[in-house]
């Protein structure tokens, strides 16, 4: 397993060093967005290779990842292609100045590199055990991903389609998913790498790989996700009045 680690975040450090110099050659470090779930694609799929173990769970597992990784690849990138840098990144590189290459090479790249890392690890000792078996701790695990699977990836489309209506420019969706939580996709992201978690915990040391959901789930609800992107619709009354009825993260009934 120690092996396998120090190979993955090589491959992570690798990847993410690239990135970041793409990215400053063409102004535009939201690619990182892009490349975010093809970054999990590739260190699974080179641990998966690596380890040699080919457990159905280890086969399972690598599979979620591959399908969640790469569609969220392609949604993303069908919205930001041929835009110009995401407003968040915008941002900061306004308000870094002349230290935006070292500040982004440090606080998007490496910093997403080393959280990649963290919320990868239950996926990785599930690939590093050679332990073989498919039991009802990881069916459960399976069935958790596939509900966070269709929240985030339902929820995307109905924001999608709702976008594509110029009725509604300017509007807020609150129909569909986005009526019992004002971020189903990042509700789906976090409960898709619980289910990962539960289908680590057979595996030895499986429950360390629960820092992985736990991270995530930490960072979409009070760091990069529902914070930041909400902070721009701050003080309108239409958002106000959605959010004051509408639960932030968790799927529940919106509020009379």
């Amino acid at each position: 397993m120690t092996v396998l680690l120090v190979q993955s975040v090589a491959v992570i450090l690798i990847y993410f060093v690239t990135l970041f110099v793409i990215a400053t050659a063409i102004r535009n470090n939201s690619i990182v967005d892009m490349a975010w779930g093809p970054g999990f694609v590739l260190v699974t799929s080179f641990a998966y290779v690596n380890a040699g173990f080919y457990t159905m769970r280890a086969t399972v597992a690598m599979g979620l990842v591959a399908l969640w990784g790469l569609r969220l690849a392609t949604h993303i990138m069908k919205r930001n292609w041929g835009k110009p840098e995401d407003f968040r990144y915008a941002n900061w590189r306004q308000e870094w100045g002349k230290w935006v290459v070292p500040r982004a090479f440090f606080q998007v790249f490496l910093l997403q590199g080393f959280f990649m890392l963290v919320v990868v690890s239950p996926v990785l000792l599930i690939q590093a055990a050679p332990q073989p078996g498919f039991g009802w701790l990881e069916a459960v695990g399976l069935a958790v991903w596939l509900v966070g699977f269709y929240f985030e990836s339902v929820g995307d489309r109905q924001l999608r389609d709702f976008k594509a209506d110029p009725a509604n420019k300017g509007k807020i969706i609150e129909s569909g998913l986005w009526r019992y939580t004002r971020h189903p996709n990042y509700f789906g992201e976090a409960t898709m790498w619980w289910g990962l978690g539960l289908m680590a915990l057979p595996v030895p040391y499986g429950w360390v790989g629960m820092i992985g959901p736990a991270t995530i789930t930490w960072l979409l609800m009070f760091v990069s996700g529902v914070p930041m992107l909400e902070k721009k619709y701050r003080g309108r009354p239409d958002f106000e009045a959605y959010a004051a009825r509408t639960s932030a993260f968790f799927p529940w009934f919106p509020r009379k």
